[in-house]
């Protein structure tokens, strides 16, 4: 998008985290490009954040790359009173951050409580952090978005670990929950993809990757720009949507 004034994200402010991430940094990219100016959250990929932020397009924004370990409440809030003093607002926020680690889900003992905690406190209590901390920014003007990137892993129970998949199950119910307690100056909803295309995602096995892609019925997997724009979507064209996941993983939950 060419004219970044006329774009209704001109002047927005939106906040990433995990942004310099596969996913995340798409959605940053596609932010950015219709206009709004963008935070990049980041744990400890600062240095790909910090270059992914200079990269970004600008039409007078201010892209910045700030620390946000959502497992540290106190580092999140300390984030949102830099973004209040820096733009005087925050209008989106996208949860992006994740973990996880390929566990059989037969191996009871593999998934670990550490493992278990880790997932769960970064998943999970991650962004209802996130929400607490940019809440009174997010409310300030009336039509704050927050965008949970969740995984089809939530329904379909088929993901890298059983605690993955149950740890995307309850960012769609925390969704539906927030949607409702933070109606009507936020809005809140679920973005769901399928396996994305990810560089990670690409260092697989050839042979596992395509399995995968045929196991989808457009025979392919997602694109991390098209999770991204249907991010955009949300704060551009669906601005009566809330409480809602919505998919974008191909079809795959059909097979």
């Amino acid at each position: 998008m060419n004219d970044h004034v006329t774009s209704p994200l001109y002047c927005k402010v939106a906040l990433v985290t995990g942004g310099a991430g596969g996913i995340g940094a798409a959605i940053c990219t596609e932010l950015a490009r219709h206009g709004a100016t963008v935070v990049v959250g980041y744990n400890r990929s600062a240095e790909r954040a910090l270059a992914l932020a200079a990269s970004l397009p600008t039409a007078r924004a201010r892209h910045a790359a700030l620390p946000a370990p959502v497992t540290d409440s106190a580092a999140l809030h300390r984030l949102a009173t830099a973004i209040g003093e820096r733009y005087g607002r925050c209008d989106i926020l996208v949860n992006c951050a994740g973990t996880t680690s390929f566990v059989a889900h037969a191996d009871l003992d593999g998934l670990d409580d550490g493992l278990i905690d880790s997932v769960l406190a970064t998943n999970v209590r991650g962004p209802f952090a996130a929400v607490r901390a940019l809440r009174p920014l997010l409310a300030a003007g009336g039509d704050g978005l927050v965008v949970n990137v969740s995984s089809i892993a939530a329904v379909t129970a088929m993901g890298s670990n059983v605690m993955y998949c149950a740890s995307k199950a309850a960012v769609d119910n925390m969704t539906k929950s927030l949607a409702r307690a933070l109606a009507p100056a936020i809005r809140v909803v679920s973005v769901s993809p399928g396996l994305s295309d990810t560089d990670f995602v690409k260092s697989m096995a050839p042979e596992w990757h395509d399995e995968q892609a045929r196991r989808t019925p457009l025979q392919r997997l997602a694109d991390p720009r098209e999770v991204a724009l249907a991010v955009v979507a949300l704060t551009t064209h669906l601005p009566f949507t809330t409480g809602a996941v919505i998919p974008v993983d191909g079809g795959r939950p059909l097979q």
